[in-house]
């Protein structure tokens, strides 16, 4: 199994490993140093390094796991421009097989997901999320509304600017947090705190994953002195995540 220790999920499944940048949180992709790192250790999935590549052989490992919540491509974008829609749907194709796993897909190429949503199976246990760095990516939040997806998310990290008035009607989780590393650019509070408050009014789940910056592990997780992991109410179908 290959556990996470990403706050907002159990495990990680990558089908496809490497990406491209496409926009402004992007620009120190931790899949990426992570890639070539592995690349360097002799790991042979990323003998290609960051460069997109397909792993069929990797497809079936969840019917083999225990029921979990998993993060599907932590290390890719199943909605990369070259990943085929064909492959797309032998991914979908396990999801909705898996019943017993809730599994959560994430993409900053929301035009694509929304083309390719009617060919795809959406089983209740996909959750569905688009990134949202700044106010310039905002309008991936309305291509994911224009899904058949049942549980919808937005993954406001790393934030790098105010986010105010968000259309949050139909979302049903919001994940803020900062960027980390050494050239981690600073996340302000303030922005942190209207977006909780706007997640508020709107009655929606609301996850603080972290400050960030060169010492995430120091700089925590706490806002306002508490921890905020909320998570969508259909988790109480999986067991309890643990923190």
């Amino acid at each position: 199994m290959a556990k996470s220790h990403i706050e907002w999920t159990e495990q990680t499944w990558n089908p496809t490993t490497g990406c491209d940048k496409v926009s402004q949180g992007c620009k120190f992709c931790y899949a990426e140093v992570f890639a070539k790192r592995l690349q360097s250790m002799g790991v042979k999935k990323y003998e290609n390094g960051f460069e997109l590549t397909l792993h069929p052989e990797a497809l079936n490992l969840p019917r083999r796991w225990k029921p979990s919540i998993i993060f599907v491509n932590s290390m890719s974008d199943l909605f990369h421009e070259k990943i085929p829609l064909e492959y797309i749907q032998q991914v979908f194709k396990v999801m909705n097989e898996c019943p017993q796993h809730q599994f959560q897909v994430l993409t900053k190429r929301a035009e694509l997901l929304e083309e390719y949503a009617p060919a795809l199976k959406w089983t209740s246990n996909i959750w569905m999320g688009v990134s949202v760095e700044n106010q310039d990516m905002v309008f991936r939040i309305q291509h994911l509304k224009r899904t058949p997806a049942k549980v919808k998310f937005l993954s406001l990290e790393p934030l790098l600017g105010p986010l105010t008035n968000l259309d949050l009607q139909g979302i049903d989780w919001v994940i803020v947090g900062g960027e980390s590393g050494k050239n981690a650019r600073r996340m302000e509070e303030s922005w942190v705190l209207d977006i909780k408050h706007q997640c508020e009014s709107a009655n929606v789940p609301f996850f603080f994953k972290q400050w960030g910056g060169k010492n995430k592990k120091r700089n925590g997780r706490k806002l306002n002195g508490r921890i905020y992991d909320q998570m969508p109410a259909i988790i109480r179908k999986t067991e309890p995540m643990l923190f």
